[in-house]
């Protein structure tokens, strides 16, 4: 029994002068094992931060829907920790660079560890706090002790208030890697 092989061809996107996209589809998802699963590479350059490589696995086989994500820096940087507080409506633009072994923290509301399924991604202090909505809103729904739930709403609360710009919080990033940044003024960086 010959067996055919499919030809994969990898498509090249220019973004723009300086950024690329590579992808290559109809590859194996190592989740439900069908040739349904896009890769895509690409590069781009942040400023402030530097050069990075986005990578991202995505299925689109409609009963797994597998997604992976990470960011890593062009050059090799040390592990560090950002600090930044959040003290107001403008600080929601503030640029927020996280590698999938980063850890987010956010005083007496959130850890968010890395793990497997951990995300690397770009995006700024509102996206952030968006993402810990969701997470909250999902242990409220999920929690059978109504005290749970009223601390969960209470967060929930207290986030909105920050994304309104009422109230402050500090956001702490810490990765091993190096691969993490929050580009600002406001930002302060140290050893991790």
């Amino acid at each position: 029994m010959v067996e055919e092989k499919s030809v994969q061809e990898k498509k090249t996107i220019k973004m723009s002068e300086t950024d690329k996209m590579d992808i290559l589809e109809n590859q194996k998802c190592p989740i439900c094992l069908k040739n349904t699963m896009t890769l895509t590479e690409s590069e781009k350059d942040i400023p402030y931060f530097g050069k990075v490589y986005l990578f991202s696995m995505d299925c689109n086989n409609t009963e797994c829907k597998y997604h992976k994500a990470d960011i890593e820096s062009a050059e090799q940087k040390e592990p560090c920790k950002f600090t930044i507080d959040v003290n107001g409506e403008a600080d929601m633009k503030i640029r927020i660079v996280k590698s999938g072994e980063a850890t987010v923290k956010i005083p007496r509301i959130i850890t968010i560890t890395p793990g497997p399924a951990s995300n690397g991604y770009v995006t700024n202090i509102e996206g952030i706090l968006n993402r810990v909505k969701v997470m909250v809103e999902k242990a409220r729904d999920d929690a059978e002790d109504e005290d749970d739930k009223q601390k969960a709403k209470a967060m929930l609360k207290k986030i909105n208030r920050v994304i309104w710009g009422s109230e402050s919080l500090k956001i702490i990033i810490e990765d091993p890697s190096g691969n993490s940044a929050i580009i600002s003024d406001k930002a302060v960086k140290g050893k991790l």
